[in-house]
């Protein structure tokens, strides 16, 4: 195999698929290790990976060409990556000039400062997807708690990444009643849609995100998937608007508790969507949606809110 031409080496890496396979070549060589970390476009870290910052630290620097990183501590409560300069998230994914998704699920211990950093050094990025949950903010007024990205993250990345197309945020064991736990707005979210041309949008659980929302949305020109679960404040007033969105042809409803057939009907007279999919939101009929795409899923029931979360017992250290 040393006598291979480089070309020939490389694209046989490049045709294997599974990373458990890529690792076990990586060791036959010194030549192989080096193709498959120059080749090497996505990443997944997880719980398992300690300690975590020397961890990510290690492969963002053997893998220079990442294309995706992934980051999950779902389950766990941690705090491991700290944001110190030249030690925190923002100092090893701005190494990943290629990054083009981020998906950060549950990782505590980050700030703005840390998407301010990575959006300015990852013009390239088209996809993040960011899964959060209250901590303690000691210089905060009232319960103390709030997540850990404020409107100032999404203005950074409505200001750095053009590119951006794929908006995914969830948010857990935020309280309805205490709007304040979330940090994003829903202004904030406003100059993001109107800044950036996204294709497509998931909210989970923003109880911040209303029928003003929805009507910013009628205008997102490019916006062709959108996914709502558990949204508190969606209303037969906002699918109105929704109907209208241009190229809208992918709409998810999970769990939201106040759309009824009334809305519905909106998106039937629209005859826009190519699929339909409604569950668990008790006020709107099987009968109501037929002819409201031309695939429509319906069902009464759904996974949990903890379930759609990915908020798995918290498992002691």
């Amino acid at each position: 195999m040393e006598d291979l031409p480089e070309a020939l080496l490389a694209e046989i890496v490049l045709r294997i698929t599974r990373t458990s396979d890529l690792n076990s070549l990586s060791l036959v060589s010194k030549r192989l290790y080096i193709i498959d970390s120059s080749q090497r476009s996505a990443i997944r870290f997880g719980c398992d990976s300690f300690p975590a910052r020397e961890a990510l630290a290690s492969l963002c620097s053997r893998f220079p060409n990442l294309s995706k990183v992934e980051i999950d501590y779902a389950g766990f409560e941690v705090g491991l990556l700290k944001t110190e300069t030249e030690v925190g998230l923002r100092f090893l994914l701005g190494k990943c000039k290629s990054l083009e998704r981020l998906c950060l699920e549950y990782v505590h211990g980050l700030n703005d400062n840390d998407i301010i950093v990575l959006s300015e050094s990852c013009l390239n990025l088209k996809s993040i997807s960011l899964w959060l949950t209250p901590t303690r903010h000691d210089d905060l007024d009232g319960d103390g708690f709030r997540t850990a990205f404020t409107d100032n993250s999404l203005k950074a990345l409505a200001l750095n990444c053009p590119m951006l197309e794929a908006v995914e945020l969830t948010f857990a064991g935020c309280v309805h009643t205490y709007p304040s736990e979330i940090g994003f707005t829903q202004k904030g979210l406003v100059v993001l849609i109107q800044s950036c041309l996204i294709r497509v949008l998931v909210l989970n659980g923003a109880n911040f995100f209303d029928g003003e929302g929805m009507m910013t949305l009628s205008s997102a020109s490019l916006l062709e998937t959108l996914e709502l679960v558990d949204c508190r404040e969606v209303t037969d007033a906002g699918l109105h608007f929704i109907a209208r969105t241009p190229c809208l042809i992918n709409l998810t409803l999970r769990l939201c508790k106040h759309v009824t057939d009334v809305g519905v009907a909106e998106l039937v007279h629209s005859r826009k969507l190519e699929s339909l999919i409604i569950e668990c939101c008790r006020r709107v009929s099987e009968q109501a949606v037929l002819g409201a795409g031309r695939s429509v899923q319906y069902s009464v029931e759904t996974a949990s809110p903890g379930e759609l979360k990915r908020m798995y017992p918290m498992i002691p250290g």
